[in-house]
């Protein structure tokens, strides 16, 4: 598989690091797309240690930041003729957080890294991903957009770069599942945009992992023993690094496109009712997504968004 190159973004932690690992013991030519590099060098050495593959490269990437995602994609474009398998792991969730932040570009920093990064990413990359004879981009997406299931809940679709920030109180919580229903839903709508390239986009539907000391020492003293309890039973990130596997290699997803796919492999529906025990099981269980995601008025909103947003910084900056 040495011919096989995959780029996995916020590769030095967590499901990342442990998908690196994973590409790299099967033998593939594996780009970890890190903000960090002095962290990340460490982790890249590991992995090269480890696997005995040399094959191992570490790019400079701020999936937050315009211009990093350009300079990445330039150098990356420059140094390899193809890109077989994209996987946008990459993700801003900062407990503690209590006020906005903002990307460079002024887009509220939950967004900019897990929703609007990805898409020009994706859009900057579609080249060289057509150039594979199996290309394959897998969304990693999050159980949290499991709140939308709550009629209330609502993307604010008005506020993505900040602009109530003096009169809407900010949550990263919200954000962040707001922002991968964002992500869960460019996925559809760019699988079918891509239908005719060969290219082959999914979301996965990421449940709970053990969380790092790091991540834990965020929270508050309440959320720290209740963090702390469930890694007692939360499975290692290797387990669904094994699945980011599954689906970017395996015959059974080779011709499978515009899905949001659960920790269990298995496509996950849209909800056909969203009431009553039906609602309860939606809740709990891992078969369903909400609505909210196929609605087309809110598809339509997000794409628009993206759409100018990005060809806004592209028209500016590469003309």
């Amino acid at each position: 598989m040495k011919d096989k190159i995959v780029l996995i973004t916020g590769a030095n932690s967590g499901i990342g690091k442990a998908a690196a690992f994973k590409f790299a013991s099967e033998g593939y030519h594996v780009i970890m797309g890190c903000r960090n590099i002095e962290i990340s060098s460490a982790v890249q050495r590991n992995i090269i240690e480890t696997t005995k593959n040399t094959n191992v490269d570490l790019m400079k990437l701020d999936v937050s930041s315009f211009d990093s995602i350009r300079t990445f994609c330039s150098a990356f474009k420059a140094k390899y003729p193809r890109l077989d398998i994209l996987i946008h792991n990459a993700a801003f969730l900062n407990h503690g957080i209590k006020e906005y932040q903002l990307s460079p570009e002024h887009i509220e920093l939950s967004f900019a890294t897990n929703t609007f990064g990805p898409f020009l990413m994706t859009r900057l990359l579609t080249g060289h991903l057509e150039k594979s004879q199996d290309p394959r981009i897998l969304n990693a997406c999050t159980t949290n957009i499991k709140n939308f299931f709550d009629p209330k809940r609502k993307i604010e679709f008005d506020n993505l770069r900040g602009e109530r920030k003096d009169t809407r109180p900010y949550s990263t919580y919200k954000m962040y599942g707001d922002s991968k229903m964002a992500l869960l839903m460019l996925t559809f709508k760019m699988a079918e945009e891509y239908k005719y390239t060969g290219i082959k986009m999914n979301a996965l539907q990421i449940n709970r992992v053990k969380l790092s000391k790091e991540t834990i020492n965020k929270l508050n003293s309440v959320w720290k023993v209740f963090a702390h309890l469930q890694n007692l039973t939360n499975p290692l990130p290797s387990g669904m690094a094994e699945t980011y596997f599954h689906i970017c290699t395996s015959d059974e997803f080779k011709n499978i496109t515009g899905q949001l796919i659960n920790h269990k492999r298995e496509i996950v529906q849209p909800a056909i009712t969203e009431k009553g025990f039906t609602q309860l099981k939606n809740i709990f269980g891992s078969n369903t997504f909400p609505s909210y995601a196929t609605n087309p008025h809110n598809v339509e909103q997000i794409w628009k968004i993206c759409t100018s947003l990005t060809e806004d910084y592209l028209t500016t900056h590469i003309g």
